[in-house]
């Protein structure tokens, strides 16, 4: 099930259900609300999203209300997260998923907020997106790309080819606006060659493992999974996670994987990405690439958790192709 894309003049609810939007500074907030703006789309904020608690979050209560709110809300045409953080898996046994698929609606974030994306496929069939937060859009500089495969995900129904960024950033932009390290992109990395077309699953590994065993955890089969983690992922710990995850009885029914870019204090190269896929023969038959705009690198795409994509991945040739989002 897909959600009504968004057109000017909708109306986009901002909500914490991991961190408070207390820790999103005037500045970065007026750059967020300006970008909001020029998009045409009218911005609400849940009554809760100031809320901040010793976790820098606020109740289970409080997010679920908001949560809950937003959804039910029939002017609201989508939700986008202020941010990630730690803890909004709390809120799974308590949200009202008969509430959220009955009022279908996008649904946006990343990093934490992944627990809620491949959450709300299992529980409800519901496409919903990995892509920046409501904090995300208060990045004063280099917000093109990010902006560009947000507007193509989310206000069209067009298939489109995802292409590598010209330069990324790893840089706390956030703190400096002004003094930005940008990095040449070498493009894409193709680790184990091949094609493959299904279901995207996935997003942050960490937050994605949370849900193993439980009714939260979406479905692998046809699934081409969408996979990075952020700077505490070390070389060791991202094998660890990842040979969790293919441990799952149902990993042997995925189609492909698509890595996104890690951060510079992840210590994990091309050279050591490369021996951890190719240590799991489980991986041996299966399109591989890595490098993708997406995690906690900037700039990065928005795609669908629940969408359809197509990968070929070959030495002359790379084409992903998100063709149903």
């Amino acid at each position: 099930m897909y959600p009504a894309k968004l057109s000017a003049g909708d109306e986009v609810r901002v909500i914490a259900p991991s961190r408070s939007l207390a820790i999103i500074s005037q500045e970065n907030r007026k750059i967020a609300n300006n970008r909001f703006a020029e998009l045409g789309l009218k911005l609400s904020f849940g009554k809760h999203v100031e809320e901040n608690d010793d976790f820098v979050s606020s109740s289970i209560q409080s997010r679920v209300e908001d949560f809950h709110n937003a959804f039910s809300d029939k002017n609201i045409k989508a939700v986008i997260t202020v941010i990630g953080g730690f803890n909004c898996n709390q809120l799974l046994r308590y949200l009202d998923w008969e509430l959220i698929k009955n009022n279908p609606k996008i649904f946006c974030g990343f990093s934490d907020i992944t627990a809620l994306n491949n959450a709300i496929l299992a529980k409800t069939g519901l496409v919903s997106y990995s892509g920046p937060h409501y904090s995300s859009f208060g990045q004063e500089l280099y917000f093109d790309y990010t902006m560009a495969y947000f507007k193509k995900c989310l206000f069209s129904e067009a298939s489109f080819a995802i292409n590598p960024s010209e330069k990324w950033s790893d840089d706390a932009w956030y703190k400096e606006q002004k003094d930005r390290n940008l990095i040449d992109n070498d493009g894409f990395l193709v680790i184990n060659e091949g094609e493959a077309s299904g279901t995207v699953i996935g997003a942050n590994l960490g937050t994605l493992n949370l849900l193993q065993g439980a009714e939260y955890f979406p479905s692998l089969t046809r699934a081409v999974l969408f996979i990075e983690d952020d700077s505490e992922s070390l070389p060791h710990t991202f094998d660890r996670d990842l040979q969790s995850l293919i441990h799952l009885p149902d990993f042997k029914e995925v189609k492909g994987m698509v890595i996104g870019r890690f951060q510079k204090a992840s210590q994990i190269t091309n050279e050591l990405l490369i021996k951890i896929i190719k240590s799991k023969k489980e991986l041996d038959n299966m399109s591989v690439i890595a490098n993708v705009d997406f995690g906690h690198t900037d700039p990065k795409i928005t795609f669908p958790i629940g969408g359809e994509v197509n990968l070929v991945a070959n030495r002359n040739k790379i084409k992903l192709e998100l063709a149903k989002h």
